[in-house]
């Protein structure tokens, strides 16, 4: 359940977009006092229509009939005015929040990122949003507005009658909310429930259905249905509890109203017969009962749902408290790239205090060289990447680029100062073109093309029915890897940065498309700085040097031939590997013969 400091510090949150449109808040709060002025004026003059019309009369009280029927338009006319003009700030609001959730879970660490579970975060943020409509409008222009009819209204009746029709109407009321909020905040418990199944089952939906393939591979689709299931049966028992309790409450809340009225119409008709009080007055107590019945349960149902939206917006705001673990120091500058000559000073990282990946890492990238990088699976080779896109900070030591330290320039300057071609591509669920010109949004379509000719993709794009416009599928799934490869390395070309990264860029391509694809990966880093995070050690013989890393260090270094002379670990991994490549084209040599 939301605490209360918690409920009062989401409404708190919402002020400054309040305050946006002064004036429409202004406008709207007038029309909402003429409205509610119409509607307590309305019973008033219904009252002298009836004692007009009591038989002791013999003229029609047209002009009475006139401002009745006038009121009752103006009561209506300046609540839908108030709603008209309101609505700016509602949807302005939701727009403000919305853009800044958004930023700020561009602005956390991959950290972040890698824990998150879409689905469930997805359906909070889209809950979140619809509850600061709800909040907004209601809470402003239906909770305080009630409350001060039902004083006017008690005013009213204390001032023309008996002091008993004020006390049952006070005492109505004490007991109706009191009663309404003790089992509003005892139904939270099921609403709660509800959200965290709805995220969970939304959550395993969307993984599920990312993993399609997966999922037919393995013919697991009764399991997934399970799971799923397992969500939805949870959320289905909360929502039967929430529903069955909403009918107890309703009960429980017209029983109250309905004990008031008959002791307010008990106490009216003996006036009457007293000869205290008109028709009109019977009348006119009628009417003001039956006017407060309704915002009275429409104010238990704005409470419970203000109750809800504020569980709906309390996991959004969530996410507005996650601490982004790499942010911008103050007085950041932007990167001077230069030449982009690349520094890893004494680099200690972990991602965990309990395993260290990368340990006194030390090396130097000159400006237009390219370093290579190879090791096995583990041994912290990615992790340069990641570091020098400071997706996270190191430990220890520095990491320069042109002399300048990355935690000291602002991280968008540095990350359009560098480019990568990543061994795992996701696409965007758009056109090819839209996931090329991705690389530099300001290029021109010929620039988009001549790109994808580097990539040696533009013949492949040209040949398809609708061409550059051919959408990719959710995570570029519409394309083979090679191809989605290629467009990852477009991409980069078109970026044109002072830096290059290439993680294992062309694992994904057959021996064909990869030699193609090398000689122009070769030209567009010629005189640029280049860093190659490699597996097959073919790719990079033309290194200016290559670091081989073993548990987090680097243990030998050297050019392609300083390597294999030394006969150490890289000499083994060649070796190893050109022993594997043999293998694989025997057979193609034995179709031959």
């Amino acid at each position: 359940m939301s605490s209360g400091k918690s409920d009062w510090s989401a409404v708190k949150t919402l002020f400054p977009y309040l305050l946006e449109f002064p004036g429409r808040i202004f406008l709207s709060a007038l029309f909402l006092i003429l409205a509610k002025a119409a509607g307590v004026t309305v019973p008033l003059v219904f009252k002298h229509i009836v004692d007009a019309l009591d038989g002791k009369t013999v003229y029609l009280p047209v002009f009475l009939l006139l401002v009745y029927g006038f009121i009752r338009f103006f009561n209506t006319l300046f609540g839908e005015l108030k709603d008209a003009v309101f609505a700016k700030v509602t949807q302005r609001a939701i727009r403000r929040v919305a853009m800044k959730v958004f930023l700020h879970l561009h602005a956390l660490s991959l950290r972040f990122h890698l824990d998150r579970q879409t689905g469930g975060m997805s359906r909070d943020i889209e809950r979140g949003t619809k509850g600061i409509s709800f909040l907004l409008n209601f809470m402003l222009f239906n909770i305080i507005p009630t409350i001060v009819e039902i004083l006017l209204v008690a005013v009213i009746l204390l001032s023309k009658y008996d002091v008993w029709f004020a006390i049952i109407i006070c005492i109505t009321l004490v007991v109706y909310i009191g009663f309404t909020l003790a089992i509003t905040e005892w139904r939270m418990t099921f609403r709660k429930t509800m959200n965290d199944m709805d995220s969970k089952a939304n959550t395993r939906a969307i993984d599920s259905l990312l993993n399609y393939e997966t999922v037919k591979y393995f013919s697991n689709e009764s399991f997934e249905a399970k799971r799923y299931d397992e969500s939805l049966e949870t959320w289905e028992d909360a929502a039967v509890k929430s529903q069955t309790s909403l009918a107890w409450l309703n009960a429980g809340q017209s029983a109250i109203i309905a004990i008031g009225i008959t002791i307010l119409m008990w106490l009216a008709a003996r006036g009457i017969v007293d000869k205290t009080m008109t028709m009109g007055d019977l009348v006119l107590v009628n009417a003001y009962m039956l006017q407060l019945y309704m915002p009275l349960n429409f104010l238990g149902f704005v409470y419970r749902e203000i109750r809800h939206s504020l569980a709906d917006m309390e996991k959004m705001f969530g996410l507005l408290d996650e601490f982004p673990e790499v942010r911008d120091r103050e007085g950041a500058k932007d990167l001077v790239p230069g030449a982009a000559s690349v520094r890893f000073e004494h680099v200690d990282f972990s991602y965990e205090t309990s395993r260290r990946i990368l340990r006194d890492v030390d090396f130097e990238i000159p400006p237009g060289k390219t370093v290579a990088v190879v090791g096995h699976s583990g041994s912290g080779k990615s992790t340069l990447a990641r570091l020098l896109f400071r997706f996270y900070e190191a430990d220890g030591g520095r990491v320069l680029i042109e002399g300048q330290d990355i935690r000291n320039v602002t991280q968008k300057s540095l990350r359009s100062a560098i480019g990568i071609v990543p061994q795992d591509t996701v696409l965007f669920n758009d056109s090819i073109y839209y996931n090329i010109a991705y690389g530099r949004l300001d290029a021109s379509p010929d620039e988009v093309m001549e790109a994808a000719k580097m990539a040696h993709i533009h013949d492949f794009v040209v040949s398809l029915p609708q061409g550059y416009e051919t959408l990719v599928g959710e995570r570029g799934l519409k394309l083979s890897g090679g191809e989605k490869q290629r467009v990852a390395i477009a991409r980069t070309i078109l970026k044109a940065p002072a830096l290059l990264i290439f993680d294992e860029a062309t694992s994904a391509l057959d021996s064909k498309s990869e030699k193609g694809i090398q000689t122009e990966l070769k030209r567009i880093s010629a005189n640029r700085t280049t860093l190659v995070i490699a597996h097959r050690l073919s790719t990079i013989v033309d290194a200016d040097r290559i670091l081989v890393m073993d548990k987090g260090r680097i243990i030998e270094q050297g050019s392609h031939r300083e390597l294999l002379d030394r006969n150490g670990t890289y000499a083994h991994m060649w070796a190893l590997q050109q022993q594997e490549e043999e293998k694989i084209s025997e057979p193609a040599d034995n179709q031959v013969e």
